[in-house]
């Protein structure tokens, strides 16, 4: 029997946050036991030293199961198997980016992983090899539609540097939104919520059931992740959510949208970008207390739940304000 679309969102969601919540469950002592825990950077806020040793590469529990839970929808589904797959590999690939980083730093006991031209090189390897699948093997278009004024434009072999660049981009904006208990696997819940609702709309099945079982997810993930967090998804997690995520869009062919859904992410980086560039032309001032964004709130007397909640609703409200544009 194949059940209806909404159904099919709901179970495919619900099984994600199940097995998100139990895997996890069952990683934390296991983490705990390797002594596997995070390394809080000393120019941090102060606030934040009390969560060093907090079990961290949560990731592996909460992208393992969005594996399990997407990769069993052909079986009740007559979704086309291999875009669930590409999907599932571009997170797996990135999250294991996340992983090599996560690893060396607590191998090391300090805040340093990969180098940064060591994780653009691999970044942009694999996001070159998905955007390959998605022009040649997928549905075959090198087509880039514009919201709003609702055309597409052809860009032809351009597509793939295209498609790689906004992959890279969003996979390391995701990145920088981690830094508070619970504030990238919310933002995350609500982004991939909102997209599995899109890809409905326009009948893209496969990415519906992915970003359903994105969703669920960062919903069984936030059982253990909110404040106070007993388990950190570490960069194999942020690293994994914000590919996974944005190959998921791509597939849709509605990148375009996620700078106005998303542009919680984009604050994210463009508050980084600003404070980096007025430090160096101002010999050493900073535009905001501290940067990624979120920091500035916390640092100005909100507490980290107030700042998570507000965050959450701002993602909401961006998700909101895409679909009446739609």
């Amino acid at each position: 029997m194949i059940l209806d679309d909404w159904k099919l969102i709901l179970i495919t969601m619900a099984a994600g946050a199940l097995l998100s919540a139990i895997f996890t469950w069952i990683e934390i002592p296991i983490l705990k036991k390797k002594q596997f825990g995070q390394y809080i950077r000393d120019e941090g806020p102060k606030s934040h030293q009390a969560k060093s040793g907090t079990p961290t590469m949560g990731g592996l529990a909460l992208y393992g199961a969005v594996t399990v839970a997407a990769l069993a929808t052909p079986l009740y589904t007559k979704v086309r198997e291999s875009d669930i797959w590409v999907m599932v590999a571009a997170g797996l690939l990135f999250g294991l980016i996340g992983f090599i980083d996560d690893y060396i730093k607590v191998a090391k006991k300090h805040n340093l992983g990969l180098t940064v031209k060591q994780k653009f090189a691999l970044q942009i390897v694999f996001a070159l090899a998905f955007a390959s699948y998605v022009m040649f093997l997928g549905e075959g278009q090198s087509v880039v539609w514009i919201p709003i004024i609702n055309r597409t434009v052809d860009i032809g072999i351009l597509y793939i540097p295209w498609a790689a660049f906004v992959l890279v981009a969003m996979a390391n904006a995701v990145n920088l939104s981690d830094g508070l208990d619970g504030l990238c696997a919310g933002i995350t819940f609500i982004e991939a919520a909102f997209f599995a609702i899109a890809a409905h709309s326009i009948g893209k099945i496969p990415s519906m059931l992915f970003l359903a079982a994105l969703a669920g997810g960062c919903l069984g993930f936030l059982v253990w992740n909110h404040h106070p967090a007993k388990i950190f998804m570490g960069d194999t997690g942020s690293m994994a959510l914000g590919a996974a995520l944005t190959a998921g869009v791509i597939m849709m062919r509605t990148e375009l949208l996620i700078p106005i859904a998303g542009f919680i992410y984009v604050a994210e980086v463009l508050s980084v970008i600003i404070q980096v560039v007025y430090f160096k032309k101002t010999g050493g001032k900073r535009f905001f207390r501290m940067a990624p964004i979120h920091h500035h709130f916390e640092l100005g007397g909100m507490s980290e739940v107030q700042v998570v909640l507000m965050f959450w609703g701002f993602a909401l409200a961006c998700c909101l304000l895409t679909w009446f544009m739609l």
